[in-house]
């Protein structure tokens, strides 16, 4: 296992370790203080019994989803790194830096466990990738980390990429060729309802990122040792645009590839539940 995984998993246990009441208090503070954490949705600070449930804290008050038959809503509160078309294959995850889009998604996927009627899929998918494009919203430490449906969707399967946990801020974004591909990873691939096309969800694991949850499915177990693999959905897990898909343990990314036109740029700062492009 890679140091960087090793030190989330025990950054993980250490978040979730409960102090006494008046010790938390002061964690919570600093931390809202250090990362100028805005709490006006959320619960009072004295009340998150951990570091973890302040980092995964729910919306007081659900927000209003900007959704319409054909567009797509963000599925968190992030700031865009990039977005545009992908071309021969390839999208940016920071200027001047590429990464395979193919690659990320798994559709070249060999020797995964699980595998069922994947390969015929796959040879559609990959051939039509040029027609996609794509998004890369990152979750800093001061955001709020759940994570929701872009549109009304059916998750068709999960696909599960053991990888390393590097940062996916912007030095590391510079440093690192392709760390969306090196990181580990959820894809979740899914049919869009108003458009009838497909389109992949990507949740990118980074340092400190000691799980990622999906409520649709708990058998998905990131940082667990428990190798790559591939389940398909016989029966689709059908999601209306805004309801919640899982939650981040701290900040992370999300990586959309759909047949859209997304019209929010690099460096746009984004509220889960606003549009962010419309479908093609």
């Amino acid at each position: 296992m890679y140091f960087s995984n090793k030190f989330s998993r025990l950054f993980g246990i250490l978040a979730n370790y409960k102090f006494p009441k008046s010790v938390q208090i002061f964690i919570n503070k600093f931390y809202v203080r250090l990362f100028k954490i805005d709490l006006s949705e959320f619960d009072n600070v004295k009340t998150y019994d951990s570091l973890n449930a302040l980092f995964t804290r729910s919306l007081r008050i659900p927000r209003k989803i900007d959704s319409k038959d054909y567009n797509l809503v963000s599925p968190t509160d992030s700031l865009i790194i990039e977005s545009g078309r992908v071309e021969d294959n390839k999208a940016l995850q920071i200027k001047g830096k590429s990464y395979d889009v193919a690659t990320l998604l798994g559709l070249n996927l060999k020797n995964a466990q699980n595998v069922t009627n994947i390969n015929n899929v796959d040879s559609k998918d990959v051939a039509n990738l040029n027609d996609y494009s794509y998004i890369n919203l990152y979750l800093s430490p001061k955001d709020y980390h759940h994570y929701h449906a872009p549109c009304d969707v059916e998750i068709l399967e999960s696909r599960y990429f053991s990888g390393r946990l590097l940062p996916v801020n912007f030095p590391s974004l510079r440093k690192n060729d392709s760390l969306y591909n090196v990181n580990e990873r959820v894809v979740l691939k899914m049919r869009l309802t108003h458009n009838n096309s497909i389109a992949f969800y990507v949740a990118v694991g980074a340092l400190n990122v000691g799980k990622m949850r999906f409520l649709f499915d708990e058998k998905i177990q990131s940082n667990a040792s428990l190798g790559d693999f591939v389940r398909v959905y016989e029966s689709p897990f059908k999601l209306k645009a805004g309801d919640e898909i899982g939650t981040f343990e701290m900040g992370s990314t999300i990586v959309l590839i759909a047949k859209a036109n997304f019209t929010k740029l690099a460096n746009d700062v984004v509220k889960m539940g606003e549009e962010i492009g419309t479908l093609s």
